[in-house]
């Protein structure tokens, strides 16, 4: 009896070495890695010159979250500035910066600058924002400061876009 769960054991030695583990990293695709959402408009006022947006689960220690920010349309087309984004006076100084900051729980996009109540209401009122969240070691080599480059190396179409509130 010894000697059958001996050849059991060497046996089964033998088979799971050539097992392999899948990771998560390892087995993303294209249509599945990456996650985009859009904020509803958000206000920037004395009371709360940032939001947060709490995900929905944790994300993964590997993924990297980056945000844009819908500046206007150009042909028909919206406009999506990555961020850090920094406005200047004229003197060449500067007046205020759209930042941002993550976790694996949550993604915080505020105003940082010396007087943000003079920030003139276009920038601080309704404004949306487009928080994507890809793997870090996929995003190497994409143009990060191309909104649509992102889009279509994710192939990310619009209706997979989800909006939500920020909380």
């Amino acid at each position: 009896m010894k000697k059958i769960i001996t050849l059991f054991a060497v046996t089964g030695m033998f088979i799971l070495q050539g097992c392999t583990v899948t990771t998560e990293a390892d087995s993303f695709d294209n249509d599945t890695i990456a996650e985009v959402i859009e904020t509803a408009p958000v206000d920037f006022t004395p009371n709360n010159f940032s939001f947060r947006y709490n995900f929905r689960r944790s994300i993964v220690t590997s993924a990297v979250v980056l945000v844009y920010r819908l500046t206007g349309t150009v042909n028909g087309r919206d406009l999506w500035e990555f961020l850090p984004e920094t406005y200047y006076f004229a003197d060449g100084t500067r007046d205020f910066s759209y930042n941002f900051d993550f976790t694996n729980n949550d993604v915080q996009i505020y105003l940082q600058g010396n007087d943000l109540i003079s920030v003139p209401a276009e920038y601080r009122l309704n404004q949306i924002f487009r928080i994507v969240i890809v793997p870090a070691n996929l995003v190497n080599g994409i143009d990060k400061n191309s909104y649509p480059a992102l889009m279509s190396a994710f192939n990310i179409k619009e209706n997979q876009i989800q909006t939500i509130i920020p909380n």
